[in-house]
């Protein structure tokens, strides 16, 4: 009767360990997908500034406030999606614990 007792605790306990595994999996799937999404539409290397700092690329002023009115613009644009993927980062790793 304890042997039987203890087998079924122990089945209940692996069942919630797959059910976290496949949670975080979803999640992890679900995140990709939207994060590839995010990249192409949001992330945008021009206004970035990097490929500027190692080139040594010098702008003027009207340059450098152009690409801020389309960083500002593509920001506001973004924000819904960048929220979503934080969300689902901190889903992930609340699953993960």
């Amino acid at each position: 009767m304890r042997s039987t007792a203890l087998l079924l605790v122990c089945s209940l306990a692996l069942a919630g360990c797959e059910t976290k595994g496949r949670k975080v999996q979803r999640l992890q799937e679900q995140y990709n997908a939207e994060y590839t999404a995010y990249s192409k539409n949001c992330l945008d290397d021009e206004t970035a500034g990097s490929s500027r700092m190692l080139t040594g690329k010098k702008l003027t002023d009207e340059e450098i406030a152009a690409l801020e009115a389309k960083k500002k613009e593509r920001d506001a644009r973004c924000k819904p999606q960048a929220d979503q993927l934080a969300d689902l980062q901190r889903q992930i790793i609340s699953a993960q614990q």
